[in-house]
């Protein structure tokens, strides 16, 4: 919704009624991802996009009816309808596209959420698109990180929604999320769509080994954009790491200094340091051990751990700062291919998030998401 949110203000703080039309789910090789959104005023002026011009004219014809009658309409676009290639839907994909009217009244928070925007404030809107009862949908749920606006029609379903949407909201991810009428996590009949303002957070993987490339494709299927940086062109290269986002060549300390100082980093960052040589691991851990990172790992043995914080004492890092390095990296899931081994990464990346303990969930008691009402 980015790309149309400024010209949806302006017509929400005109007093004008919009028809917002929100791709909340998709199926194959559809055109747009969920949050793509187009707007179309009630003079006729269209914003924005749901599928790159493949079923605008059937959304626009929607949300021209919508804004005239008031009731949000939850529609699919696909080759298997009917009337599939009358709207243009060729590609073989499938859009669930959400359509409703948007104004002060019917909105009254997204003034808010502007502000959060602007501001670089996470936020997600939970709307509800489907639910046995059509009074309700059209529901919002605004969550921010420590706080929510709004309700979804009962608190039971509040709770659980607000919990989840959080841990779409950092990984910047949105997505339909589905329950039971009331919230329950095992029922079906309610579908919400979380749409995340904020970007992906980072994973920054130093040295271009076979693990690096397993972490990398394992971070991207996580939600993070990825960086793989060595300073070794002949190893850091794109071919070599197809999933990552960026192939950087430069010394590891350099290079995350320079994303440090340009604002490039914050608390959701994680860094993993594959490279196994002090020249490499010591400049760059000084400097993500200072940064106010997510996680910083590094790799290593036992032995080579206990050499490497002592090269980071002889540089002046404390106790204190050094607790904050994972080392040796990774949960003990006694791994041994990269594959396995990055799983092992990832798994105390979640846990050091969340919070998580990394037992066993059968050797331990309580709720298992650590809420009682998540039955």
């Amino acid at each position: 919704m980015l790309d149309v949110l400024e010209e949806l203000h302006a017509r929400w703080s005109a007093g004008e009624t919009v028809g917002l039309g929100t791709v909340v789910d998709t199926f194959r090789s559809a055109p747009r991802q969920p949050g793509a959104a187009m707007v179309v005023a009630a003079d006729g002026t269209v914003s924005g996009s749901v599928s790159g011009g493949c079923v605008e004219g059937a959304v626009y014809e929607l949300a021209q009816r919508v804004i005239t009658d008031g009731d949000p309409v939850l529609q699919r676009y696909g080759v298997s309808d009917d009337d599939a290639f009358a709207v243009g839907l060729t590609c073989g994909g499938i859009l669930h596209v959400f359509v409703e009217p948007v104004d002060r009244q019917r909105f009254p928070e997204f003034g808010d959420l502007v502000t959060s925007v602007h501001n670089r404030q996470p936020v997600t809107v939970a709307t509800l698109v489907e639910h046995p009862d059509p009074e309700r949908v059209g529901a919002r749920l605004m969550v921010w990180p420590n706080e929510t606006a709004g309700s979804l029609g009962s608190a039971r379903m509040d709770d659980a929604v607000a919990d989840d949407a959080r841990g779409l909201l950092a990984s910047g991810r949105s997505a339909s999320l589905h329950y039971g009428p009331d919230g329950q996590r095992r029922g079906e009949g309610a579908s919400v769509f979380v749409n995340s303002f904020e970007p992906p957070p980072r994973m920054i993987v130093f040295g271009a080994i076979d693990f690096a490339r397993a972490m990398a494709r394992l971070g991207g299927y996580l939600g993070y954009r990825v960086t793989v940086c060595d300073a070794r062109a002949v190893f850091a290269t794109p071919q070599r790491f197809p999933e990552a986002d960026e192939v950087v060549v430069d010394w590891p300390h350099r290079y995350l200094r320079a994303e440090v100082d340009a604002g490039r980093t914050d608390e959701r960052t994680v860094v993993t340091v594959l490279t196994h040589d002090p020249k490499f691991d010591v400049p760059v851990l000084e400097v993500a051990l200072r940064a106010k990172l997510g996680y910083v790992g590094a790799m290593g043995s036992r032995r080579t751990h206990d050499d490497r914080l002592a090269r980071l004492r002889e540089v002046g890092m404390t106790d204190a700062e050094l607790a904050a390095l994972a080392s040796p990296i990774g949960l003990d899931l006694g791994a041994r291919t990269p594959e396995e081994t990055a799983v092992s990464i990832a798994a105390e990346m979640i846990a050091q998030r969340w919070g998580g303990t990394g037992v066993p969930l059968a050797a331990a008691d309580g709720p298992i998401h650590g809420s009682p009402d998540r039955a």
